[in-house]
């Protein structure tokens, strides 16, 4: 099992690797204007979205395996309001975030799989509370995503494979594996591929 599970913790931590990237670089596309912009009364902007992502990663990845993921110093409410913070600020508290995910994770031997957690009182094994917060992750990456597009518009960058052109990068792939490249990360395939296109 010992493998299965080294291979499972390395995936687990280059996707979200992926996941902190694709932000990324959604955001660099934005003005600090539009960081800010609700595009609602109902909706989160990108800040909000960032000051989430890292306020629930400094809760349940700080003290992983000896305390709650819901931690007392935690105010959830507080990371859907700004509060006088600037983009650098909360980038930096997005940066702090991902490091404590990052040293909680690559600290996890294989033994450590047969270890139970807790978040909110309510038991995980490592595998589901991992999988619980790339999940959360994901989904949240997704709407700065979203939300990024929505304001470049046409002169959107594409971060995956660009729109009618699925066969091309099938070929693409297909190409490179037959010239012996070394099989690149999943999203950086995508990026490099889609290089200079401005749709989906």
């Amino acid at each position: 099992m010992k493998p299965f599970i080294e291979n499972y913790l390395l995936d687990a931590i280059e996707s979200f690797r992926n996941y902190k990237k694709l932000a990324e670089r959604a955001m660099e596309q934005v003005s600090d204007e539009e960081f800010f912009a609700q595009i609602d009364a109902e909706s989160n902007s990108v800040a909000l979205v960032v000051k989430h992502i890292a306020g629930n990663q400094r809760s349940r990845w700080r003290d992983f395996l000896t305390s709650d993921g819901e931690k007392p110093d935690r105010n959830r409410d507080t990371e859907f309001e700004i509060m006088n913070e600037d983009r650098a600020s909360l980038m930096d508290f997005w940066e702090s975030g991902w490091a404590t995910l990052f040293g909680a994770l690559e600290e996890l031997t294989p033994d450590d799989f047969s270890r139970t957690v807790t978040i909110r009182g309510e038991p995980h094994t490592i595998v589901e509370a991992i999988n619980r917060q790339l999940t959360h992750y994901a989904y949240h990456v997704g709407q700065i995503t979203f939300l990024a597009k929505h304001f470049r518009a046409s002169e959107w960058k594409t971060l995956s494979v660009p729109r009618g052109r699925s066969d091309a990068f099938n070929q693409y792939l297909a190409d490179q594996q037959a010239e012996g490249i070394e099989k690149a990360n999943r999203m950086e395939s995508a990026l490099e591929f889609g290089a200079g296109d401005s749709k989906f």
